[in-house]
Formats: C-alpha cells, sequence, structure tokens
C-alpha cells in the first residue's frame, strides 16, 4: 500500500499548482478579501470570485506581498529542534517507511526499514542523511523520526563480514529504560491518532461542507471522486480513538494495554480499500479542478476558515494512505518494547500481523484493480470475441501460454494461445500471417474442472501418444480437454497455475473481493474507445504528472533537481503497493 508517510511528525506539503500560480499566501489580506464572497458558516455568495475580490491580478500582487501565512504546529518548530540537535552533536535517526528508489549518485537509496542518520534538516522537504558509508538528499516525508532517539543503536543488528547480523552489541536493556521507551511509543499511537481525527474533521468540515453548498461549482460526482469514502473513514477512525482513550493510561502509560483495539477494527479498516484505489482518480480530479483560479481561490478559503495548517487539499487527502501503512510500523515498535510477560504483549503480536494483513489486502485489491483496465484492454484487442467479457467473472491473468490442444473424434492436435484467469480459460488462435493478432476461438469453465496429470505414453481416452500432457475433466458432463506443452518444465509450470487459480478463487470469497459492475462498465468503456481510435494511444501517466508538479525544494546548485515521480506514493518493488504487473506481460502485442 499505498506509500506511509508520519504525516503528524513531518506533514508533507504539496502544492499542485503550477509556478505561476501563488503558493505564499497572505493570510491577513487573503481573509479580508474573502470576507465578502464566503461566510462563516459556510455559504457563498453566487457573486464569489469575481469582482468583488478584486482582479486576480491583485490577489496574486497581495499574496507576493505577503510574509504571513499559516504556521505548521509541530513542522517549522520541529525542524528547528532537529537541527539544533544536530548542531549540537546529537544524533538524530529516521526509519524509513517505504522504498526510495535511487535516481541521482547525489540522492541517498534505502528500503523501507532502514535506519538512517540525519545530518541536515534544513530544507524542509529534502534532507541530507547517511546510511553506513553511503551519504545524499532523500525526501523528508519518505522517513519517520524515531519515537526513542535515545535508544542505542547497539539495538539494532550490525552488518558484519559475510552479510551476518552481529549480536555480538545487543544487550539487555533495563525494565525502567524498556517502560520508558514503551511509554514513548503509546504517546506517539495516542497523540497521532487524535491528531489524524482533526486532519480527518477539517476536511469533512472545512472542505467537504463547504463544496456541496456550492452545487454551481461541484456535483455530487464531483466530490465523490475528490473525497472517495473519508467520511465513512471520520466515522470509523472516532470510535477507534475513543476505544484507544479507554485503554490509555495516563498515569502508567507503559501499562496501556491497546492491543485488542487494533484487534477490533481490523475489519473495519478494510475500508481504507475503497480510498486509496479511489485516490488516484481524486489527485487527477483536482489536478483539473486547480487550472481554474476560482477553484484553486475557493480550497484555499475553505482552509483559511476552517484555520487548518499550511497544506494544500491534495496534502490532506494523502493522509488516510498514509495513515493505513503506518500502524503496523507503530506497533512493530511497540511489540519491541513490549515484555513477554505484559498483559498487552498477545494482543499486540496479534494486533500487528491483523495490521499487516490489512495492509496487504488493501495493496493487493489496489493491484487488482489497477489489472482490469489490462484485461478490457486485452479482449478488445481479441478479434472475432464472443459470449461475454471476461471480467464478467474474472479480474486477474493467472497464466498464459501456448499449448497444443487435442480434440474428439479425429485426436486432431491444434497449437492455441490460452490464457489462464480466475474462472475460466480463454482459447485463442494466431493469425497466420501476422502472429501478433489473436482470434478467439472458445473458453473452459474452470469452476467446474479438475486437473488430471497425464505419464507419458498412450493415452486411453484419446488412442494417441502424448508427451508433457495433462487434461481438464468436466465433473458434470465428463467431457475432458487433453493439452501438450512442447516441454516437461512448461507442463509444470500449467499445473502450478491451476493449483494457484483455485487458490485465488477462494481467497477471493474469503476476503469478499468484489469488482462493482460500474468498475467493470469503465473499464470495458475505456478500451473500446482506445481501440476504435485505430492505433493505441500514448500512455499518458496524469496521476504521475500530477504528482511531478509539486513544489520542488529549492536544492544547493550542486545538486541536480530530479524530478521524483510519485511523491506521494513512490515506486515500489514488485511485492509491495505500487507493484508493477509484470504477470500481465502477454497482453502487450
Amino acid at each position: 500500500i499505498t506509500s506511509p508517510v508520519a504525516f503528524d511528525i513531518l506533514p508533507l506539503k504539496l502544492h499542485p499548482f503550477s509556478q505561476s500560480t501563488p503558493t505564499g499566501l497572505d493570510c491577513m489580506g487573503w481573509k479580508r478579501r474573502i470576507s465578502v464572497p464566503v461566510i462563516a458558516d459556510g455559504a457563498l455568495d453566487k457573486t464569489a470570485l469575481t469582482d468583488d475580490v478584486g482582479s486576480e491580478e491583485d490577489l496574486y500582487e497581495d499574496f507576493r506581498s505577503s510574509n504571513h501565512r499559516y504556521g505548521h504546529p509541530g513542522g517549522g518548530g520541529e525542524q528547528l529542534a532537529i537541527n539544533e540537535l544536530i548542531s549540537d552533536g546529537s544524533v538524530v535517526y529516521a526509519e524509513a517507511l517505504w522504498d526510495h528508489v535511487t535516481m541521482d549518485d547525489q540522492e541517498l537509496g534505502f528500503k523501507a526499514g532502514d535506519v538512517i542518520e540525519v545530518m541536515d534538516a534544513t530544507n524542509k522537504e529534502w534532507w541530507w542523511g547517511r546510511i553506513l558509508d553511503s551519504e545524499g538528499w532523500f525526501p523528508a516525508s519518505f522517513v519517520r523520526l524515531r519515537v526513542n532517539q535515545d535508544e542505542p543503536m547497539e539495538d539494532y543488528p550490525l552488518k558484519v563480514e559475510g552479510g551476518k547480523e552481529d549480536d555480538s552489541r545487543r544487550f539487555g536493556m533495563g525494565q525502567t529504560t524498556k517502560d520508558q521507551m514503551r511509554t514513548n511509543v503509546i504517546n506517539e499511537i495516542i497523540s497521532t491518532e487524535r491528531d489524524y481525527i482533526k486532519h480527518l474533521k477539517d476536511i469533512c468540515e472545512g472542505y467537504i461542507k463547504q463544496c456541496r453548498k456550492r452545487a454551481d461549482m461541484f456535483t455530487e460526482e464531483q466530490l465523490k471522486t475528490i473525497f472517495g469514502n473519508i467520511e465513512d473513514i471520520y466515522r470509523c477512525q472516532k470510535k477507534f480513538v475513543k476505544a484507544l482513550e479507554k485503554k490509555f493510561n495516563k498515569d502508567h502509560p507503559h501499562l496501556s494495554e491497546v492491543g485488542s483495539c487494533f484487534l477490533e477494527y481490523q475489519t473495519e479498516f478494510q475500508i481504507y480499500s475503497e480510498y486509496c484505489n479511489n485516490h488516484p482518480n481524486a489527485c487527477m480530479e483536482l489536478s483539473r479542478l486547480t487550472k481554474v483560479n476560482k477553484y484553486v481561490y475557493f480550497f484555499e478559503a475553505c482552509r483559511l476558515l476552517q484555520k487548518m495548517i499550511d497544506i494544500s487539499l491534495d496534502g490532506f487527502l494523502l493522509t488516510p494512505v498514509q495513515k493505513i501503512c503506518k500502524y503496523p510500523l507503530q506497533l512493530a515498535e511497540l511489540l519491541k518494547y513490549t515484555n513477554p510477560q505484559h498483559r498487552d504483549f498477545k494482543d499486540v503480536e496479534a494486533a500487528l500481523n491483523a495490521m499487516k494483513n490489512v495492509a496487504r489486502l488493501i495493496n493487493e485489491r489496489k493491484r487488482r484493480l489497477e489489472n482490469i483496465d489490462k484485461i478490457a484492454q486485452w479482449q478488445s484487442s481479441i478479434e472475432d470475441w464472443e459470449g461475454e467479457d471476461v471480467l464478467v467473472r474474472s479480474s486477474e491473468l493467472i497464466y498464459s501460454g501456448e499449448l497444443a490442444k487435442i480434440s474428439h473424434p479425429q485426436a486432431k492436435s491444434q497449437q492455441r494461445m490460452f490464457f489462464l484467469f480466475d474462472h475460466q480459460l480463454v482459447c485463442c488462435k494466431k493469425d497466420l500471417l501476422r502472429r501478433d493478432i489473436l482470434y478467439y476461438k472458445s473458453r473452459i469453465n474452470m469452476d467446474d474442472m479438475e486437473i488430471l496429470d497425464v505419464e507419458d505414453g498412450k493415452d486411453k481416452d484419446f488412442n494417441i501418444s502424448v508427451k508433457n500432457a495433462f487434461k481438464l475433466h468436466c465433473r458434470d458432463t465428463e467431457e475432458v480437454h487433453l493439452f501438450c506443452a512442447k516441454k516437461p518444465e512448461q507442463k509444470q509450470r500449467w499445473l502450478k497455475a491451476f493449483e494457484n487459480e483455485r487458490r485465488q478463487v477462494q481467497l477471493d470469497q474469503e476476503t469478499g473481493f468484489s469488482i462493482t459492475e460500474v468498475q467493470k462498465k469503465q473499464a470495458m468503456l475505456n478500451a473500446s474507445k482506445q481501440h476504435h481510435a485505430g492505433k493505441p494511444k500514448a500512455v499518458t501517466r496524469p496521476y504521475y504528472d500530477f504528482l511531478m508538479r509539486q513544489k520542488h525544494p529549492t536544492l544547493p546548485t550542486t545538486l541536480p533537481q530530479q524530478q521524483v515521480f510519485m511523491l506521494a506514493e513512490p515506486k515500489r518493488k514488485p511485492s509491495n503497493f505500487w507493484q508493477n504487473i509484470s504477470r500481465l506481460t502477454p497482453f502487450r502485442k
């Protein structure tokens, strides 16, 4: 999943506007000018953002001449404190929340979980750090300051020759010290949860409430796209934080038993899946709207009226994506400082596994929803398609390859391309001249089939000699399909793929995964438009382009300002949130 950022430690400041649009806003002057169109209770005058507020050029001059800005609670002050610690000779450590792919030799690459020594935090968005012998710039939003800065690095395993961990420097931590460490983590969980509730409340009351009063600017469909189900998340989190506070021991925080709260709400946290899946759509819609100045001014007016910190709307909308991915990190740290004899130990251990599963489920659903567009595009490229769309029953390509299909009664062998999806196996024929063109031939319902391994030699059913063969046998009709691979290893891959297909179907049933009819229809509509264009359209990356337009820090002239793709959702290794779907390679013509 997406991609966690310790928002409540170092808020991510994103500005989706181009450089010609002011980002340093004058609070006093801005409030003075918007006091006419925007009313305190959220109503907005119909003449808002027109002549009554002056020209856009006047507004721009006010913004440029401004020195007043809303402060960043825990932002600038904390940043100053970090630099003071560094200048005093103290060592400040941060933990990587996700992988940072090195794009330049002056950038510091790391993987999620790495501990980084922060050497310079002067710039709010790019810090200078060190890991072992490597130093470089890295995005501050990619890391989370360690709660226990006083914890000795000896507690972290050291790498020695041979790549093994050196446990010789590990030592038992005193009970008092460990209790203090646990207190720090508990306090962080409680405080960040309260901050998070404040952010969600600001979004719901500061933005959504105002937008709904401007039917001339926003449709309900637009609001659903921009804000997703964040109101449901707000309601869920309010109940969750109340449960946490009931378990919080104010006099002795280290005795707090919070693990059960995460276990209780693990199922409800799955609502984040819908939000994370919609987040790219929200960013694209915001990118489109903020090309019009009146929307830029309106969103800023909402922020100021709600007295929200100086972060643009897209930054606030990123917080739920960050939060759900941060829980496993917090619980892992809590477990680290919880003695096995502690009454909370087993619950924290179980909660850590539960929240990892929630994040894994969200990651998987995200990947699957990204796949349906690829599947729809693939189907639109198949000639002579018959019957229902693949997406009616399937959402995942399990495996694909070429096999010889042997049919009754003449036991005729035909070379065909097969695509194994969940629930069905689609058979296609290659064009004799243009081998990149496929024609639809048939499909097999996998829900009714059992897989039979066939030994090399003469097959009794078909009365022919076979090699590297297997059968699909229909339990209801006794129909049998015989297939032969060219090599033994290809046969084994197919047998494994059939096992994976059944496992995927069972997992979907257990987790309740499904694709809505609206999502299916939209995917097929998009694929149809692309197909009728006559040739494949150039691949567009509006979501990435949107994120690349975020405000980039001014770095030293000696450091090239490399573009960072997906500042909010960075590149991930294939097994994580933003993984590539390389298994869909056969879809490329």
